[in-house]
């Protein structure tokens, strides 16, 4: 890999046992779920997604764990399986094609043991789950409201012989090595862990009893794979109770992991991934910046002081793997939304041996690449939207298209050249005029408005930007368009005779979607404040002033009176609200619809209704609008209920229309005319960019 003396740390090659990695960046074992465990080939948007991140020049990729324990040791359908022989030979395909760019991979593999069996209405295994005692945490964010039955010692053995038969497999299949997940929440860490662990018996009451189990399997593998097979592990540095009222000294204290780290080593482990744990809050375990969403559940003040809080959970975890890099001498891997920068100075500070990434490397694979050779404006950069965590369906990028699909989008060059021109400069129209560009077309792209991003700055606005860095978005794409010679005209309106003076080949248009107006008796009543009209206005101030400023500004000054409805529950009004509640309004929420917050990512809806409950946000679904007064909204509710809610402003936040008119006008005008993104079909951001990588690749 070249050199890039920034980053000389980064860019060496390590060591994990006799494996030698092509630096010190690894791609974690975070679940895709792009399979079925009916499968015995991978599918092929598998292949892509692991050959994209072997291609981009990762020291060492980490393939997702499949089921060991069928069908007690997952709570999935959507993963592959290797308890039996007849699964090497779809994954041996997957290690070649690894192996092919010249990149080491290890199989991660864990059970998830104690998570509920309840998903839906219908069991998906039999009977309850098991763990090391049947303890239970109720919390509508976690995965541990059933109560598990006691793992017997025949039970035990049983897994570490499932385990020890799953490295054979997986050495057969051709990984060089194995990452054994005992973090998170699994059945691995529900042993080690003093709070879960209740047991008197051989496995329970001491860190060598409850690490028994872990021993065991390490042990056992390495007498069927050998001694020189690499075997990693990942464990939680610390665990935290305290948000569920639990004594965090009853659980995983960062001392504890120290004893335990030791234990693993002198077991035979040949290096350590170190994260952590919330009790009650699963996603904010691994997605170390949501427990700071909308608001973090405890003080920053009470948080132990071994959990790096500084950053909205970047490098969440640096101090935990720098205490066990005391203890051990093996490597220490530490992720926690680890990036090139925090990874450099995390390795020079002898904090770490390896950086773990995830997110970083599902935003662009080509990273280790960029980074090796000094291409860092070119890096795509992960917001922390948690789009590629969402549980329904394929999991996609907000800025990474291609994610989840099945082909490695290569963009050749056609042969005849085209003049394109794209229409607006959102998420859509940014990307649609990259691809094109890529593809070696002649690029004009054209707004409105005085700075491009579309309403990307405004939901910075809304959002804010600590935890999800839209500005810095939209700076990616106004770099890559620069260095790809798109011709940007900012502040101009284009009509028809705007296309018929420029005679393009092809035009895309990404104009956005059209402000939404109920049709409700009272709606022009100045107690109204229309979602279209709130646009344009705050278009204007962003066009001079940064979202970051504005925001803080709005904690100062905001024309909207104490008592607020927000018409429309979805992505657009919840978020909204979040917004006005930070500023000290009281806020109603009102749908005709029976879901509020669709389309956000589930997990953050979840923490987000919580926390509405908590502020004393009004939340009403499934309401019919009769009328706005002076006074308020009069409505009836589900039950029938006719009621008036009072407020001294209404507040429209209903999605968005689509916006045809101008593509529609084109038609006949110009050879190939696109619609991309809001003025097509209003949708989320993801759905923008992967519109407009497909136009952008198809013209």
């Amino acid at each position: 890999m070249a050199s890039n003396m920034k980053y000389e740390r980064l860019l060496q090659p390590g060591y994990i046992g006799k494996v030698k990695t092509r630096n010190r960046m690894i791609k974690s074992g975070a679940a895709m779920l792009y399979w079925h465990e009916d499968e015995t080939d991978v599918p092929e948007n598998m292949m892509v997604f692991y050959e994209a991140l072997a291609r981009g020049g990762v020291g060492l990729l980490v393939v997702e764990s499949p089921t060991i324990d069928f069908p007690f040791g997952r709570r999935w359908n959507r993963r592959y399986r290797i308890d039996d022989d007849k699964y090497i030979p779809g994954l041996k395909k997957l290690v070649d094609v690894i192996h092919k760019h010249g990149c080491p991979t290890f199989m991660q593999m864990n059970h998830d043991g104690p998570w509920q069996s309840m998903w839906g209405p219908t069991p998906i295994i039999p009977g309850p789950p098991i763990g090391s005692s049947p303890t239970t945490l109720n919390s509508p964010l976690d995965f541990h409201n059933e109560p598990p039955r006691e793992l017997s010692i025949a039970g035990i053995g049983e897994i570490v012989d499932k385990f020890a038969n799953a490295a054979v497999r997986a050495e057969k299949a051709g990984f060089d090595g194995i990452d054994i997940n005992a973090g998170s929440s699994h059945l691995l860490h529900n042993f080690i862990s003093p709070y879960w662990n209740r047991r008197t018996d051989e496995y329970g009451g001491t860190p060598e009893n409850r690490a028994r189990f872990l021993v065991q399997i390490i042990k056992e593998m390495k007498k069927r794979v050998g001694d020189d097979y690499p075997i990693t592990i990942t464990i939680n540095g610390i665990e935290i109770g305290q948000v569920m009222g639990i004594d965090n000294q009853s659980c995983i204290t960062p001392d504890y992991a120290r004893k335990i780290a030791k234990i693993l080593e002198g077991a035979g482990a040949d290096a350590i991934q170190v994260r952590s744990h919330w009790l009650g809050r699963h996603t904010s375990s691994f997605m170390t910046e949501a427990i700071f969403y909308p608001e973090p559940p405890v003080p920053l003040e009470k948080f132990p002081p071994e959990y790096n809080r500084k950053y909205w959970g970047k490098g969440a975890n640096i101090s935990l793997s720098a205490g066990l890099k005391k203890v051990v001498t093996i490597p220490l891997m530490v992720v926690g939304r680890m990036g090139p920068e925090l990874g450099e100075q995390a390795l020079k500070n002898g904090e770490a041996d390896f950086i773990v990434m995830t997110r970083r490397l599902l935003a662009d694979p080509e990273l280790p690449n960029k980074v090796a050779s000094g291409r860092l404006e070119d890096i795509a950069v992960c917001t922390a939207c948690d789009t590629c965590i969402d549980a329904g369906g394929v999991k996609r990028c907000r800025i990474n298209g291609a994610l989840g699909t099945d082909n490695l989008w290569t963009h050749a060059k056609p042969e005849k050249k085209k003049n394109v021109v794209v229409i607006g400069g959102g998420p859509a129209g940014m990307e649609a005029a990259r691809i094109a560009a890529i593809k070696g077309y002649k690029v004009s792209l054209y707004d409105s408005q005085h700075r491009l991003g579309g309403m990307i700055p405004m939901a910075a606005l809304v959002k804010g930007t600590e935890i999800e860095p839209l500005p810095d978005f939209v700076r990616y794409f106004e770099n890559q368009l620069k260095q790809l010679g798109v011709d940007v005209h900012l502040d101009h309106e284009v009509s028809v005779a705007t296309i018929e003076a420029l005679k393009p080949d092809a035009v895309i248009v990404a104009t956005g979607g059209l402000a939404t107006v109920p049709d409700i008796p009272g709606i022009d009543k100045p107690i109204v404040v229309k979602g279209g009209e709130i646009h344009k206005k705050l278009k204007t101030y962003l066009g001079f002033v940064g979202p970051e400023l504005l925001r803080k500004l709005t904690k100062f000054y905001l024309p909207i009176g104490r008592r607020v409805i927000v018409l429309g529950g979805e992505i657009h009004g919840a978020e909204l609200a979040e917004f006005l509640v930070k500023r000290g309004r009281h806020v109603t929420i009102v749908d005709t619809g029976e879901f509020l917050g669709a389309g956000m990512i589930m997990h953050l809806r979840q923490q987000l209704l919580i926390w509405f409950q908590q502020k004393g946000v009004k939340m009403l679904t499934g309401v019919t609008y009769e009328e706005i007064t002076d006074k308020g909204l009069i409505l009836v509710d589900k039950d029938g209920n006719r009621q008036t809610i009072e407020a001294d402003t209404i507040v429209t936040a209903l999605p968005l229309s689509p916006n045809t008119e101008l593509a529609e006008k084109l038609k006949g005008i110009v050879p190939e005319v696109y619609m991309v993104g809001d003025c097509k079909e209003p949708r989320l951001i993801v759905d923008a960019i992967r519109d407009g990588l497909q136009t952008g690749h198809d013209i």
